[in-house]
């Protein structure tokens, strides 16, 4: 019976030490930290997704990007994330206070997203990426997401006005034309969003080094 009394009060303990440590520490710390203003805009720091983003980070989850892809950039001293260009600075905890739901990955199938908006802005790059990978990066694995795009007969009366100018060979062909779905809108809109390493973050000072070709 002692046996078993100690063999308790040692399960206990390793689990009250996992929670505090894992669970209480964490919210404590960012319940700690304060959203402080851009010097550039004013806007405080890290912002908050808008509706629309978060519909399109709820697209992401779904169609399983976060399997391929993280969003936190590593410090200079352990990986080449920020020599890749992933990032200017690593990524900590403040990064993710108004998130709701990180999406922070656990494989890199394909590249580091916490700062695509920075490195990809352009709205149509991210359309053509999506319809499909190998029209803005030839050889990648990434599959395309035809299906979140609409594809209707061209009224040559009436075109509309957010139609894809995809290459030859890509398109459906001369009489249609393909415009992004409300869901592709709302992804393109949320990875528009991460711009991480874009706000200056006390804790996590801008890297110092050169970058390397991808």
């Amino acid at each position: 019976m002692s046996k078993f009394r100690y063999i308790f009060i040692g399960f206990m303990l390793t689990f009250l030490s996992s929670w505090v440590g894992l669970v209480l520490m964490p919210v404590w710390g960012l319940g700690n930290f304060e959203q402080t203003p851009d010097p550039a805009t004013g806007e405080m720091i890290p912002p908050k997704l808008s509706s629309l983003e978060k519909e399109g980070r709820d697209v992401y989850i779904a169609n399983g990007c976060v399997y391929c892809h993280s969003q936190q950039v590593h410090p200079a001293r352990v990986r080449t994330d920020i020599a890749r260009g992933w990032g200017v600075r690593r990524t900590v905890a403040r990064d993710y206070m108004n998130q709701e739901v990180a999406q922070m990955g656990t494989m890199r199938t394909g590249p580091d997203l916490s700062n695509i908006g920075v490195r990809n802005p352009s709205e149509t790059w991210h359309y053509l990426h999506l319809y499909n990978p190998q029209i803005t990066s030839k050889g990648s694995n990434m599959p395309p997401f035809t299906f979140l795009f609409e594809t209707k007969k061209k009224d040559p009366e009436n075109p509309a006005k957010d139609a894809l100018n995809l290459p030859e060979g890509f398109g459906p062909g001369a009489d249609y034309e393909v415009t992004p779905s409300h869901e592709m809108r709302a992804l393109v809109a949320y990875l528009q969003s991460l711009k991480l390493s874009a706000y200056e973050i006390p804790e996590a000072p801008a890297a110092r080094i050169e970058s390397l070709a991808e």
